[in-house]
């Protein structure tokens, strides 16, 4: 299949109905669509955007962030989760002054060589911020292009060559509509053809989608597990470092241990951080964000 038979109908549902972001807007810098990438990593747009938004008004440049601590940074996560993504986001843009004079690289792998760049961030940003045509696969591209594309409910639990495989032939040969067509599909996968309550009735490609026109058939690969959240280590990282995140200055530890009663899970927590380089010792018993 080309990219043609889903290409007009899916570009004209996005400039209808897609939301009004401001890491879309045509004058959104590439460091604003870096940022947005690395802070919508498992994080909805909603909770994204009045982090985003402060953010670029106090980091307007990779140089501005650069030149605050690694611990700033975190701090101005809030709680998005996943902190590290903060500290690596901080450490990118370190690399991309020294290296880069001040300016995020356009060319996949550069971007792919910067602290906390993988194959899918470098892509999207490629693509976003300049234009090029590469292969975008988060997750709701996936499920648009397994549903339309090869007739399945869901992508495997990871991407598979014939998933890249399918995805590089569906991507139109310009480097501009490429990287529309993609962004399109996301926001498709985000509002439309969504995981467990797809509206088909609403859906541009309805009458080009090979999985309707199959009769929807059940998922039946590998199950995908969700991440849980009650009572788990990354809960416990996450209480730990609210505490550190509202405190002016180092913390005592009797505060971090009054925020979990499992004193073995705690301290495993705590020395997490402490590898992971997200909270340092200023103390005997004291600790603040790195």
């Amino acid at each position: 299949m080309t990219s043609q038979p889903l290409l007009e109908p899916l570009l004209e549902w996005y400039d209808r109905h897609a939301r009004d972001l401001p890491w879309r807007d045509g004058s959104a810098t590439p460091w604003a669509v870096m940022v947005s990438e690395f802070m919508l990593q498992q994080t909805p747009v909603a909770r994204v955007l009045p982090v985003y938004l402060e953010w670029l008004e106090r980091w307007p440049t990779p140089a501005d962030l650069a030149a605050e601590t690694s611990g700033e940074a975190v701090r101005a996560w809030g709680r998005l989760g996943y902190p590290r993504r903060a500290q690596r986001l901080h450490a990118a843009a370190g690399e991309i002054v020294a290296g880069h004079g001040g300016e995020v690289p356009a060319s996949y792998q550069e971007l792919r060589a910067l602290p906390g760049v993988g194959d899918y961030t470098a892509a999207a940003i490629a693509s976003f911020a300049f234009g090029q045509r590469h292969v975008v696969l988060d997750t709701n591209v996936r499920r648009v292009l397994a549903r339309a594309g090869a007739g399945q409910e869901l992508p495997r639990p990871s991407p598979t060559r014939a998933e890249r495989e399918l995805a590089e032939a569906l991507l139109p040969l310009d480097g501009s509509t490429a990287a529309a067509w993609s962004v399109a599909a996301m926001e498709l996968g985000a509002l439309v053809c969504t995981s467990r309550e797809p509206a088909c009735h609403r859906c541009p490609v309805r009458d080009r989608c090979a999985w309707l026109a199959a009769g929807r058939p059940a998922y039946d690969g590998p199950a995908h597990r969700g991440q849980a959240w009650a009572g788990t280590d990354r809960q416990v990282r996450g209480r730990l470092m609210a505490v550190l995140r509202e405190a002016e200055g180092p913390v005592h530890l009797s505060r971090l241990e009054a925020v979990w009663s499992d004193a073995a899970q705690r301290d495993r927590c705590l020395s997490s951080l402490l590898a992971d380089g997200l909270v340092v010792r200023t103390g005997e018993r004291t600790y603040a964000l790195d």
